[in-house]
Formats: structure tokens, C-alpha cells, sequence
């Protein structure tokens, strides 16, 4: 059956120190980068092919690097180079991937201007080449600073960040959101506030978002009068608005200082994981927790381990999922030593094992972690090679592997097309989509077929979206003439 449209344009050691039988099997840590350019506050994801990327910051610039199947490539910038960026070990650009779409974003020095704004660059070649920065906050005489981004079902980048009135106080998190693929950003809704009509949030506190479906959630450390839990706020409506937040530490910590350190947070189901340091032991100590989205309530947080002889501290911890199969990354100081410990399941539906890995030794000032296809995936700041460094870690991959085979079961082709495009399934296609750049629909139909045949008519970048049964994916179309 033939349809015809015409488109509108368009780490480390190789030590492993476990306390149980681990499931991950580690090769041996090597460097992303050299000394020369950086690692403050590194930051990883996977592309489509479940490849890892890269970001970090290094003197007012925004780094970034792609695994290129045997090394990584040669670090490249992906700000203007006359617009110094925020960042420091404990904050700094954020990235967020959809396949091989790639938004970066960054805030622009000095932080407390109000001529210095967040900015958002794009790949859709997964960080081949980066599109030119567009702004993200209108926000007037306000100031912004610590953005964070995700994207939705389709791609396009939601993003959070931290406002404050002309006098740098009123702190307070906001969602901006983008339907055409970051072109442009809606006005920004407030999406903290849930503890007390009054308070704040942690003002040097970075946070984070999180997607899936059209619920959408925000992470952030809460202030009211000093008490400084982690809550979530919480979107039912792709980020339209924020109708409630919860309690994810329910610790009560008070502290008349800010503490510098911002939770994590991601998304399976109805349940939302999150995890955050927190001091109301007396000691700084990660914790995670697990509370229902839809009842918007759960249960105070729990620490991540038990009693470790001369553990002085943990912090900066980090959570990453793939499927059900969920990561928790931090790092920790014991007898001196600092150490990037790991815990993982397959599936978080049976609970996280108590077994965790020592990923790193020594000079270890945080890390990140991204999970996909059965790979783990750890960088760190080391501060005695002065690099950024990763490890990748295999396992026995149960979950997520019933959603990879249906990605590659998804064709578009040929791509860059010229005139005829073929969308090849092998699962019945109940829906399908094709989007250009500026966000709008140029073709919908419900074929309930395994291939559609389009003929193309005007050059420019589309996004080909399928729904097939539980499945909703996307693949980019470049036509050329």
C-alpha cells in the first residue's frame, strides 16, 4: 500500500573489591582525555548504539567526547569560545541524549549577571557536529544558574533550572519546555515550593529532571528554615504545569549552610528512585529511596550501606536505569582514601542487592554513571592525572534486552533519502509520525502494517516516529536534493 505526502520542510585501577559475588564483569579503566583539557564535574550518556558520551567542563568551557567503538575522540568545545560557562567539580554543564539526538546545557559566567543566560546546543548526529547555542531562560531581570535537561517520548529537550529575583534571593526550580526539537522554549513553571508556602530551595543545590510518558519530575534539595530534604516536584502533564511535590529524604536535616550537593532521580513506571546525600546522622551519608508517583507518597530513604570500618563521608552520589535494570553511583572517603562505589540490579522490581563494587581508588572527587544494552558505564574526576577517567563494566543483560531488539527492529532507509523513503518494521506499525524541525506533524497515519512506503518532497531534517504495540520509537530522516 503506497502513501504519498509532501513535507512541509522539515576508570581507574583494575582493582574490584565486592562484598558479595558481583554481576558486572569490569575491564580495565583508561583516560577520555589529557590533562590539558580538564574534568571538573564529568558527565555521561549513551547514544542509539548504547555508546558512551561524554561532557565536562574544563575553565569556562564545556567539553565533550564520543567513544569512537576503540578510544574516545579528541575533546571538542560545544560553547561559543567568547562565553566563558558555569562549573566547578560539584556542578557544570548537563547532557541529555534520545537516540542520537544530543542536547547540551550550560549557564553563562558570571552567574549573577542578568545578561548571562542558560543556553541549549543540539546534535543530531550524536555529537558529530553541534548546532549554534539557543537561550532557554526569558526570565527578565531574574537570575538562573545549574541547568538540567531531559527529553521526552519524542526528543525534544525539557529543561530545569534555578531562578532567583534581581537580588539573587526567591530561589526557586522552573521547567522550560521545547516542542520543536530546541528551536524554541516555552515560558518557564515553577516546579518546587511543596514543603511550606514560604520556603526556598537550596541555593548552591544543583537538581535534575526526569521523563517518561508525560510524567515529568524535578529532584531538587528543599530549604525551609534550614531544613534542607531532597523533594521531588512532580508534572502529570509533560512539564505544563507542577500540580504537587513530596518529601523523598523525610529526614528533617538542619543545616544553616548549604551543603553544595544535589540529588538524583529517574523514572520506572509509576515509581520514582531518586538518591541524595544527607547529613541528619551527624554524618554525610547517601541514601536512596523509592515513592510512588501517582500516590505522590513513600517511605523515608535508606542508606545505601551499612557500617564500613573508617568511612568518614559519602557524596555526590548518581542513579542511571535502563529497562528495569537500575545503577547507583558514588563517591565515598574511607581511612583517608576516596573510593567509587557502585550498587546494581538487573531488576529493581526484586530490590537492590546489598553487594556493591569499588569501581575507583584514590583521588576521586565525584563520578557519573550511564547504563545501556548491558553496559556500565563510570567516569570520574581524578584530580592526580588531572583526566577525566571511565571504566565500563558487562552484564548477563535480562531487562531492557526485549526493548533494544525492537529498536533494531525499526528501519528508515535509505537515509539521506532523495525522493522515496521505505519505514520497515518488523512489528505491526499502529501509528506513525513524521515531525520537522519546527515540531509540526507532516504526515500521521495508522497503517497497521510492517512497511510504509513515503515519497519525499522537500529537503530538510525530519524525526519518523512509530507506535507499535508498547513501543513508541524514533528514528531522524535527512532528505537531500
Amino acid at each position: 500500500m503506497k502513501k504519498s505526502i509532501c513535507l512541509a520542510f522539515v576508570l581507574l585501577s583494575t582493582v574490584l573489591i565486592s562484598i558479595a559475588q558481583s554481576q558486572i564483569t569490569w575491564n580495565s579503566g583508561i583516560n577520555v582525555n589529557t590533562s590539558a583539557s580538564g574534568n571538573y564535574h564529568p558527565r555521561i550518556v549513551t547514544n542509539r548504539s548504547g555508546n558512551p558520551l561524554v561532557l565536562w567542563n574544563n575553565a569556562g568551557r564545556a567539553m565533550f567526547s564520543r567513544w569512537t567503538g576503540s578510544s574516545f575522540t579528541t575533546p571538542v568545545i560545544v560553547n561559543p569560545t567568547a562565553m566563558d560557562v558555569a562549573g566547578a567539580s560539584w556542578m557544570g554543564p548537563d547532557i541529555a541524549s534520545h537516540g542520537d539526538t544530543i542536547y547540551v546545557v550550560y549557564k553563562r559566567t558570571p552567574e549573577a549577571s542578568d545578561t548571562c543566560h542558560i543556553y541549549c546546543v543540539r546534535s543530531f548526529n550524536s555529537g558529530v557536529t553541534f548546532s549554534a547555542p539557543v537561550r532557554v531562560d526569558y526570565v527578565n531581570d531574574s537570575l538562573s544558574r545549574f541547568p538540567t535537561v531531559t527529553t521526552d517520548a519524542l526528543g525534544n529537550p525539557i529543561i530545569a533550572f534555578m531562578k532567583f529575583n534581581p537580588a539573587f534571593g526567591d530561589a526557586r526550580w522552573v521547567v522550560v519546555r521545547s516542542t520543536d526539537f530546541g528551536n524554541t522554549f516555552s515560558a518557564d513553571v515553577k516546579a518546587s515550593g511543596w514543603s511550606s508556602p514560604t520556603s526556598t530551595v537550596c541555593d548552591c543545590c544543583p537538581g535534575v529532571i526526569a521523563c517518561n510518558g508525560n510524567t515529568v519530575v524535578v529532584p531538587y534539595r528543599d530549604n525551609k528554615s534550614n531544613i534542607r530534604d531532597t523533594w521531588v516536584g512532580i508534572s502529570t502533564n509533560l512539564a505544563a504545569t507542577f500540580a504537587g511535590g513530596m518529601d523523598a529524604d523525610q529526614k528533617s536535616w538542619n543545616i544553616p549552610a548549604c551543603p553544595a550537593s544535589g540529588p538524583d532521580g529517574v523514572i520506572i513506571g509509576d515509581t520514582i528512585y531518586s538518591t541524595s546525600m544527607n547529613g541528619s546522622s551527624g554524618m554525610d551519608r547517601v541514601y536512596f529511596g523509592k515513592a510512588s508517583i501517582s500516590a505522590m507518597a513513600g517511605s523515608p530513604s535508606a542508606l545505601l550501606t551499612g557500617n564500613i570500618s573508617g568511612l568518614s563521608l559519602q557524596n555526590y552520589p548518581r542513579i542511571a536505569t535502563d529497562g528495569t535494570a537500575l545503577v547507583v553511583a558514588w563517591k565515598q572517603t574511607v581511612s583517608g582514601n576516596d573510593q567509587s562505589l557502585l550498587r546494581f540490579t538487573k531488576n529493581i522490581a526484586s530490590g537492590l542487592p546489598a553487594a556493591y563494587d569499588t569501581v575507583a581508588l584514590n583521588n576521586i572527587t565525584n563520578a557519573d554513571v550511564a547504563i545501556a544494552k548491558g553496559n556500565v558505564f563510570v567516569v570520574w574526576e581524578d584530580d592526580n592525572s588531572g583526566t577525566v577517567r571511565f571504566r565500563k563494566g558487562t552484564f548477563n543483560s535480562v531487562t531492557g534486552v526485549e526493548e533494544s531488539n525492537a529498536v533494531d527492529m525499526f528501519s528508515v532507509f535509505p537515509n539521506p533519502a532523495k525522493s522515496n523513503v521505505t519505514i520497515k518494521s518488523e512489528l505491526i506499525i499502529d501509528e506513525i509520525k513524521i515531525i520537522n524541525m519546527s515540531g509540526q506533524i507532516v504526515y500521521q497515519a495508522k497503517p497497521k502494517q510492517k512497511t510504509i512506503f513515503v515519497k519525499t518532497d522537500v529537503a530538510g531534517n525530519y524525526f519518523v516516529t512509530v507506535v507499535s504495540g508498547k513501543y513508541t520509537l524514533t528514528r531522524k530522516l535527512l532528505v537531500a536534493r
